[in-house]
């Protein structure tokens, strides 16, 4: 098994907590004097602040005008170390009588945008040709290449241009559904998981144990208030099963939530005079597994390679057509499909249990978990009903 452990070192923004983050931890019953349960707290190099008094849940905070304004102005007691209670959010060697981090979100809705990139976009069409298959993966990836290559890069979604290349690769027989929606006039937007079901730094994540062939898919992720205004960002591992969703794209549920296959934060940076979409426009995100079969992966997604803006993604996906009263975490989408082969030639890339995955941007610290079979990680059992018994019973309604 590989070793897993949280540091404030692997975890922290390249320049420490500067700018504006906030993010729930789970407070034992008598620490400072409070009742235990999940508390929203502002990170600072200084330490974990209590944000309870200004609101009982991050998404009531990230409802609020200015979300970066009021975090800074609510700061309550000092809850504990960044360095002490990042350490103890492993869930290997978590003490439950001190906190640790969980995922920076509860009441928000947890949504993903699927083919956003061009070399994603095609992977996922050669997942739809193999039907899951992996073996035939890479003979179909050297026929799709050959045809098409990557001159779908520059092709604006919804354009005439589009609708000219639909034109031509159905008459190839090379139209896919993943194509349709990648460079079509329609984004991609499903469910990821349910509210509260996320899982946070140092925590598992998990794969089907049916699954043989599957991949992290690293992220950014859009903090969105219900009124539709992106309001800040952080970190996300969208856990995909390739030989579900290549079955069937009616399978995008198995393939897609599961327990503990959504994966946020560290935190969520609040965009402020410092931080705003723009950084994120121009954001790497880096992708680490290391397997403790001594097999490691490194790989990096520009968000700048995205086919869509990530404030149509918002857009399309919290408008006129639906609403979020509670707010919105939108996955963007990844175009780091790995292809690397592990366990054999043209065998490609598939998790390994026990792996340890990575996800990071300087601007946003970085996102460790390690990869279980669902149903060996402990049941989710916490959802909103116990959220709002446990906040009613701590005097927070």
């Amino acid at each position: 098994m590989t070793t897993f452990s949280i540091t404030a070192v692997d975890t922290l923004p390249e320049g420490g907590l500067q700018g504006c983050f906030v993010g729930r931890i789970w407070l034992p019953a008598g620490a400072e004097g409070a009742g235990g349960g999940p508390t929203p707290v502002l990170v600072t190099d200084d330490g974990v602040f209590d944000l309870s008094a200004i609101s009982a849940t991050l998404s009531g905070l990230l409802a609020m005008d200015d979300p970066a304004t009021a975090a800074q102005r609510g700061k309550g007691a000092k809850l504990g170390d960044v360095a002490a209670i990042l350490a103890n959010s492993a869930y290997n060697s978590r003490d439950e009588g001190k906190p640790y981090f969980l995922a920076p979100s509860d009441l928000q809705a947890l949504k993903a945008c699927g083919v956003t990139f061009v070399r994603s976009m095609l992977e996922r069409v050669i997942e739809e040709q193999a039907k899951g298959d992996p073996d035939r993966a890479v003979e179909i990836r050297k026929a799709i290449g050959e045809e098409i290559g990557q001159s779908l890069a520059d092709v604006v979604p919804g354009s005439d241009e589009a609708a000219r290349v639909k034109s031509m690769l159905m008459q190839r027989g090379l139209w896919s559904q993943y194509l349709e929606v990648g460079i079509g006039p329609d984004a991609e937007v499903f469910t990821k998981s349910q509210p509260m079901a996320a899982v946070g730094i140092g925590a598992e994540i998990g794969i089907h144990p049916k699954s043989t062939w599957n991949n992290p898919e690293p992220e950014v992720v859009l903090a969105i208030a219900p009124s539709g205004v992106i309001v800040g960002a952080c970190l996300g591992n969208d856990v995909n099963l390739r030989d579900f969703e290549g079955r069937s794209a009616l399978l995008l549920g198995k393939a897609k939530d599961n327990r503990a296959s959504c994966a946020v934060g560290p935190f969520i940076r609040l965009f402020d005079d410092g931080f705003n979409l723009d950084h994120v426009r121009a954001m790497q995100v880096g992708l680490s597994v290391r397997g403790g079969d001594g097999f490691e992966l490194q790989g990096q997604s520009s968000i700048s390679e995205i086919s869509r803006d990530l404030g149509d993604l918002a857009a399309y996906a919290c408008g006129p057509h639906n609403q979020f009263p509670d707010g919105l975490l939108l996955f963007t989408g990844t175009m780091f499909a790995p292809t690397e082969d592990r366990d054999g030639p043209g065998q490609g890339f598939t998790h390994h249990l026990g792996d340890v995955v990575t996800i990071s941007n300087p601007l946003l610290g970085s996102l460790s978990n390690q990869i279980n079979h669902t149903d060996k990680i402990p049941p989710w059992t916490f959802g909103i009903g116990a959220l709002m018994a446990n906040l009613a019973a701590r005097g927070l309604l």
